[in-house]
């Protein structure tokens, strides 16, 4: 393989699917410090902060997938403190589809992203 095909498979983002079922895994999985959004993304891959990634989201019993894209915003190492899993936190782009996903998400969420319970990243 030559040096610049190498380089050009190193720079593709990542792609993921992620299946959130339920309004408890959203809440631990949804970062909304995050400016625009973010969303936690289980992974034993190693990832370095700012990397992009794409993301295939299904949410509920919503039967679309979300198309969503982001950067490495969090990296959460194996055996992290708290029992937390291993994975990254991704910073979603600036989008419609973003802004969409963040209404829906806070909507679902209401009252409890005030919540003090532990999430996967905080």
């Amino acid at each position: 393989m030559s040096e610049a095909a190498a380089e050009s498979i190193a720079n593709r983002p990542g792609v993921f699917t992620l299946t959130i079922r339920s309004k408890a895994a959203l809440y631990a999985a949804w970062m909304p410090l995050l400016r625009g959004g973010g969303i936690f993304l289980p992974s034993s891959r190693s990832h370095a902060l700012g990397e992009e990634v794409l993301i295939l989201l299904s949410l509920l019993d919503d039967p679309n997938k979300i198309p969503l894209q982001g950067n490495v915003a969090w990296i959460n190492p194996a055996h992290s403190a708290g029992n937390r899993p291993q994975g990254i936190g991704v910073q979603l782009h600036e989008s419609e589809v973003g802004r969409e996903l963040r209404k829906k998400v806070e909507g679902l969420l209401a009252g409890a992203l005030q919540s003090s319970r532990p999430t996967h990243t905080i």
